[in-house]
């Protein structure tokens, strides 16, 4: 007996020298919003071992430091959950560091000086880029370039300035290296080329979404190192907006596993400071190519992986297969132009694509994600779907329609029975001001149903579906969700349309932790969860409206690490490697004027 206490005390003591007690780091002095109806409130938590280990008083909290702890002195500031981004495409941008980026830039003299800055900048050989994220209507001037001052802004490179999916300006020098007008260029079903009064191009490009993944294609592509440089300063852009975990909704660019090895380069050394579970998009050629035969075959034979599998060796939901989508066939893809009518497939092909190439998914117990903008679409989807659960039950299998922009209260119903999610996005803050012109301020006023979706109790998120059709900074959706503000300061949500400051930041928090099968572990500052939270520049709860569209991060923490600094904690941030290449308009001009 005494030899068994004698080993009993020195196994403990063992145990005790391996784990310390007491927290890792603690914040306190804070004004949290934790989202846990429980504990609405608190002024400090701590974290132990990636996990949040207490919330409560300062003097409760403090209670758990010793010796080896980090001590974070919030100053009063707000505290929030890590935010969730549950739908964006953060592997579509190996291209990010040869990108200028417009977002929140207030006057279009201001845009087109930076265009000229940056042509100035950048060698012959390489493009001067502006792709997606900024909005007409964000400008005072309220309008788009026109082709003769972008042409006075880069008057001896190549140059495209890309409006989300639905136009691109392009001068001389992009035309003739493209080869606008001859066979070197494939022109898509519905792209138009402006021409001038003589026949002549004009560089003015409208179409849909597959035209401009083509020409962003042709144009001078990165090496392997600037790739990875590339995804280091996107997520380091997320996280000063205080995103701490997204899911990439399909990379057109890089099917899994392609871009597997440069999400590989930063998980390797502990540098991948977001989650990132990501579905599968897989692009090719030919009349009988299929997107979903072609995934399958990805991850079966290609590379075997299984949903839930996790590719990163330590970071919990880090770099996780969660299915198929958003694009699970070209042919049915209806494209959000805003700028055009809605795209109506015939009912006969989206009934063909559940019956075709969802059943396969859902036999496999493959999760899956469908890209649907409009009801007209949303309906023969959906019927179809009832009768192939009725055949092959969906039972549990997660499903969510992509965007959904005008569902009707019909459609949202549906989805709740048959047991699917919605993820919306925020593009009606950037093209809420088209959607009026094109659909009409009745219509504009409703979409999406936030109200009645929010109330439905489906599971639900607001994305940003960054980083072309709109930008990656969730606070502009947020001020859209609350205002009904457009970018423009135009009236675009119906007040009884509109949500509590609470309702929006929990669409960005809570909810959308289902979508990355985590809620149990995302989305609130609780005892258990993992340690993924934001110290605010400003208290998003009682500042005017007006400031919402402004807020940034001034500490993001990730797996109970900080990952952000700024201001006063600029001290705390991590030391990111150079940019590269070393003209990069990131370098240079950051990735979002505001939170630079």
């Amino acid at each position: 007996m005494a030899f068994m206490v004698v080993n009993g005390l020195a196994g403990a003591h063992a145990q005790a020298t391996r784990e310390a007690p007491g927290a890792d780091l603690i914040v306190h002095n804070a004004k949290i919003f934790t989202g846990n109806p429980a504990q609405p409130e608190a002024a400090a938590l701590a974290v132990k071992n990636g996990r949040i280990y207490a919330v409560g008083t300062d003097a409760e909290v403090m209670r758990l430091k010793n010796g080896g702890t980090r001590v974070i002195d919030s100053g009063g500031r707000r505290l929030i959950p890590g935010i969730i981004d549950a739908h964006t495409h953060v592997l579509n941008e190996g291209g990010y560091n040869y990108t200028l980026r417009w977002e929140d830039v207030p006057t279009l003299r201001q845009a087109l000086a930076m265009l000229g800055e940056q042509a100035k900048r950048t060698p012959e050989g390489q493009w001067v880029k502006v792709i997606g994220g900024w909005s007409p209507y964000q400008f005072d001037e309220k309008r788009f370039p026109t082709m003769d001052e972008l042409r006075r802004a880069v008057p001896d490179r190549p140059m495209i300035v890309q409006y989300a999916y639905n136009r691109a300006f392009l001068n001389q020098q992009a035309m003739d290296v493209l080869g606008v007008g001859t066979d070197k260029f494939p022109v898509l079903p519905g792209t138009e080329f402006e021409k001038d009064g003589q026949g002549r191009y004009t560089g003015v490009v409208h179409g849909y979404t597959f035209q401009f993944i083509t020409l962003e294609a042709m144009v001078p592509q990165l090496s392997s190192d600037e790739e990875v440089s590339s995804l280091v300063q996107v997520i380091h852009s997320l996280n000063r907006v205080g995103i701490t975990s997204i899911v990439d909704a399909g990379t057109g660019f890089r099917g899994y596993p392609k871009a597997v090895p440069t999400v590989d380069a930063l998980a390797r050394d502990n540098r991948l400071n977001v989650r990132m579970p990501f579905v599968d998009i897989q692009l090719g050629e030919g009349s009988n190519f299929n997107m979903v035969d072609a995934q399958v075959t990805a991850i079966t034979k290609t590379a075997p992986i299984s949903p839930g599998h996790n590719l990163h060796p330590r970071l919990a939901h880090g770099h996780v297969y969660r299915g198929a989508g958003e694009l699970l066939s070209a042919e049915v893809h209806d494209h959000e132009n805003f700028d055009r009518p809605a795209v109506i497939i015939e009912p006969a092909r989206m009934r063909e694509l559940v019956e075709r190439d969802v059943a396969k998914l859902v036999q496999r117990r493959i999760p899956f994600r469908e890209h649907i903008t409009y009801d007209e679409n949303i309906t023969p989807f959906l019927d179809a779907l009832g009768k192939l659960n009725e055949k092959t039950p969906l039972a549990g299998l997660r499903w969510s329609l992509e965007h959904a922009e005008t569902i009707s209260a019909a459609n949202i119903a549906k989805v709740k029975a048959l047991g699917g999610g919605i993820a919306l996005d925020t593009k009606m803050a950037l093209h809420g001001d088209a959607f009026i012109k094109t659909h009409g301020r009745d219509k504009a006023l409703q979409t999406p149903r936030l109200r009645q979706l929010v109330d439905s109790g489906i599971p639900l998120a607001m994305t940003t579906d960054a980083f072309r059709a709109a930008s990656f900074n969730p606070w502009v959706g947020i001020s859209w969700m609350v205002t009904g503000k457009s970018v423009s300061g135009t009236e675009v949500l119906a007040r009884d349309n509109r949500l509590t400051r609470t309702e929006a930041l929990e669409l960005f928090t809570r909810t959308p932790a289902w979508f990355m099968h985590a809620e149990s572990e995302l989305g609130l500052i609780a005892p258990g969860y993992l340690a993924d939270f934001v110290l605010l520049d400003r208290d998003y709860f009682t500042i005017p409206e007006s400031q919402i569209k402004s807020v940034a991060s001034v500490l993001t923490v990730m797996d109970g690490r900080v990952v952000h600094g700024a201001q006063d904690y600029r001290s705390l941030a991590p030391v990111l490697p150079e940019i590269l290449p070393a003209w990069s308009p990131i370098k240079h001009f950051g990735g979002y004027r505001q939170v630079r």
